[in-house]
């Protein structure tokens, strides 16, 4: 008979099934900050920014967003997290935390240490598990238990420090994998473990044949690299000659939409594409259906916020300026684009996690990233993000009948004014001399935003374009130690500019 303690579980989870069911993502929401400050009460920092008194107030929410600050990764480690790599107990989450992961992210961003806790390990895990539940729209084959899932991310192997251990999420997850979930994994922990991306790359190479893999996850150059590869190898027409049931791709944190054409071309029949949201911080969202968008996981030890993007509340880099407004999930509004905050059973508290995101629909709230904080250009005003540079890529790529699968952009000034820079990967001979490319990719821009088309008009005078051998942005990211797993390109280059164009100059030098 169960216990009473166990009724109550049962009752709340479906409660919380029964709210997502009808839609009720901000009473989810108000429950998960609740189960948050509870479980962080008498943590320093829960003392320091009083999480009793925050719970006893006739408004929760209101009362927790006016009592504790926005961080954001500095501000954070400088007054918080540093404790922890010394040690220290109950400082941002209950307990001790054993596992940091090192952010991999864009290759001009240092690796940061975000804390994992237990909490967290177990929350990432529903939610994988959750979203494996997708595929069930699917119709799968007879002999499901026999296929494999294919996870090429960093490193598994973890550095072993005084107290804890640090290294890519994908390592800490895999050493609290369950046990029945080795028979499905695939490369398995030892090649997993390889740091050498080419030597990895060689390893599941070989290893190809012996799988029959249903999905692969990963970064989406990185795991295109691997398909070429094994495709090559094989002497292969594509990868369902040697994987036919392969049916789902998952990935994140970068648009699939520059890389689609090129993973066409690996298939030999439709595969579904699943999109996530897996951070450091968190497993943020995933796609709930597959033919839809992805959506937040709104009751899983994360409470979301959301900054406009605007001027009223960033500087033209990215920085955020002082009191921004910050909207909860019922004043959000679909087509802006939010600056993400997230408190989590990770210890992070009102956290500016970098990226942003726009809702789609203000019914399902289904939504996607677009872009990072940092990298919009906005020199003077052009509000040119992420998302309507891969969009206009897509379609130059489609213009231009090539592949596109690489790009980066930096603003630069240009006779007392501005102008944008562009920098376009493709293969040999992929866009035909005589080509037109700056013109067009301006028009579609233009045609994309309109802040783009009044400021070339105005103060962006000028947009310069310069075409490059793919190769260039991978060996970059390997010069850098950022080949492979996680690490991606930045589609803005600013911070780092002198740089990349230094290494692009000797290079060509080399190679000519």
């Amino acid at each position: 008979m169960p216990t009473f303690g166990r009724i109550i579980k049962r009752s709340r989870k479906r409660r919380k099934n029964l709210m997502k069911a009808s839609g009720q993502y901000s009473l989810l929401q108000e429950i998960s900050l609740i189960e948050l400050l509870k479980k962080a009460q008498n943590t320093k920092f829960g003392k320091k920014y009083r999480f009793r008194e925050i719970l006893n107030s006739e408004n929760i929410i209101d009362a927790y967003r006016t009592t504790v600050p926005i961080f954001d990764y500095e501000t954070i480690y400088a007054n918080w997290w540093h404790r922890l790599l010394e040690g220290e107990n109950n400082v941002c989450w209950p307990g001790k935390v054993n596992y940091f992961a090192l952010t991999s992210g864009t290759s001009n961003d240092s690796s940061k240490r975000v804390p994992v806790t237990a909490d967290m390990i177990s929350a990432i895990r529903k939610t994988a598990l959750r979203q494996m539940f997708v595929l069930g729209e699917l119709t799968l084959p007879s002999d499901l238990f026999q296929k494999s899932l294919l996870m090429v991310g960093g490193s598994t192997s973890l550095v072993r420090k005084k107290g804890y251990f640090e290294g890519d999420l994908s390592g800490i997850m895999a050493r609290k994998m369950p046990r029945w979930a080795f028979k499905f994994y695939k490369p398995g922990l030892r090649i997993a473990g390889e740091r050498d991306w080419q030597l990895k790359l060689k390893k599941i190479t070989r290893r190809a044949k012996r799988w029959d893999v249903l999905g692969i996850a990963g970064t989406p150059s990185w795991i295109q690299m691997m398909l070429e590869q094994i495709v090559e190898y094989y002497k292969l027409k594509n990868i369902h000659e040697l994987w036919p049931d392969l049916m789902a791709y998952s990935w994140g944190g970068v648009s699939l939409a520059p890389y689609r054409a090129s993973f066409d071309k690996l298939m030999g029949k439709p595969v579904n594409y699943l999109e996530t949201y897996l951070a450091s911080e968190g497993f943020l969202a995933y796609q709930h259906r597959i033919e839809g968008n992805m959506q937040f996981v709104w009751d899983n030890g994360i409470f979301f916020e959301f900054i406009p993007c605007n001027d009223n509340n960033f500087h033209p880099d990215g920085r955020m300026k002082e009191s921004p407004k910050v909207l909860l999930l019922q004043e959000t509004e679909a087509g802006v684009d939010y600056a993400l905050l997230i408190s989590t059973c990770a210890g992070a508290w009102r956290y500016l996690i970098g990226d942003t995101i726009r809702f789609l629909d203000t019914e399902k709230y289904e939504m996607i990233i677009s872009g990072r904080t940092r990298h919009t250009l906005n020199l003077c005003g052009e509000h040119l993000s992420v998302d309507n540079m891969n969009m206009a890529i897509t379609w130059l790529a489609g213009e231009l009948k090539t592949e596109i699968n690489e790009f980066t952009v930096a603003g630069i000034k240009h006779d007392n004014y501005f102008a944008h820079k562009w920098y376009i990967g493709t293969k040999k001979g992929g866009i035909p001399p005589g080509e037109d490319v700056k013109a067009k990719l301006d028009q579609k821009l233009m045609e994309l935003n309109d802040d783009y088309r009044t400021e070339r008009s105005a103060a962006l005078k000028e947009i310069f374009v310069e075409i490059l051998p793919v190769t260039d942005f991978y060996e970059f990211l390997r010069q850098k130690g950022k080949e492979g797993g996680q690490n991606k390109f930045p589609r803005v280059i600013n911070h780092m500019l002198q740089e990349w164009e230094n290494f692009i100059q000797s290079n060509h030098l080399v190679n000519k």
